[in-house]
This record gives C-alpha cells, sequence and structure tokens, in this order.
C-alpha cells in the first residue's frame, strides 16, 4: 500500500507542479485568454495564491518523508489539496462546466487517498 501511496503522490505532484507553476509564472491576461477562462472570476492576487499553494502541496507530498523531516506534512498537503479540488468543483459547476468535473474527480479521490493513507494505516514512522 505504500507503493501505491507513493504512486497517488507522485501523479498528484506531476500534475499539480506545472499547473502550479503556469498560474505563478504566467501573466494573468494570458492564463485567463488561454488555458484557464474560470480564471477570470478570480482577482490575479487569488489566481498566484492558487499556484503558490500548489506548489507549497506538491513540496509537501514528496520533499517532508524523503528528507524524514516532519513528515506529518504529507497528509496536510493532500488535505489542501482536497480543498483546492472541493472549490475547483464548485467553480465548474457554477459555471457549468460540467465536462471539467471529470479531471477534477480523478485528484480529489487520488488527494483523498493519500490524506487517509498518511493520517491512518500507513502513516510514515
Amino acid at each position: 500500500m505504500n507503493s501505491v501511496l507513493w504512486g497517488a503522490a507522485l501523479i498528484l505532484v506531476a500534475l499539480f507542479l506545472p499547473a502550479g507553476l503556469l498560474k505563478l509564472l504566467t501573466p494573468y491576461d494570458k492564463i485567463v485568454n488561454g488555458p484557464w477562462p474560470w480564471a477570470g472570476d478570480f482577482s490575479p492576487l487569488t489566481i498566484k495564491a492558487a499556484g503558490t499553494l500548489e506548489v507549497l502541496a506538491c513540496i509537501g507530498l514528496v520533499v517532508p518523508p524523503l528528507v524524514d523531516i516532519a513528515p506529518w506534512l504529507t497528509p496536510l498537503a493532500a488535505v489542501g489539496l482536497i480543498c483546492m479540488m472541493t472549490g475547483a468543483f464548485y467553480t465548474h459547476i457554477r459555471r457549468e462546466e460540467h465536462h471539467l468535473l471529470l479531471i477534477n474527480a480523478p485528484l480529489l479521490v487520488l488527494a483523498i487517498v493519500v490524506a487517509w493513507g498518511r493520517f491512518g494505516p500507513y502513516r510514515f514512522a
């Protein structure tokens, strides 16, 4: 099960790290007019904050257990991604972008699995 949890965490990192960096490094207008039109519902500062939180969550999923410093941060990072995906669900439902829920749902499930496993029976010792 430890391998499954690591795999789920690495999938989350592989998807959220580029998205977070894009939100941080791309000008707001290019984000809104490009890959994520939903971002126009939020201020530029909110989008940058979301990108920052996504990058920090990615760091929290992987780095603490690798360096064996504060591994309890890993399930908290997963909870952060659960919160992000819950907000994404709300945003896409409100905007009637139901097709995007098919992207958010698996990410939400993966984050829930990581949080459950790392808080519970498969926590880092």
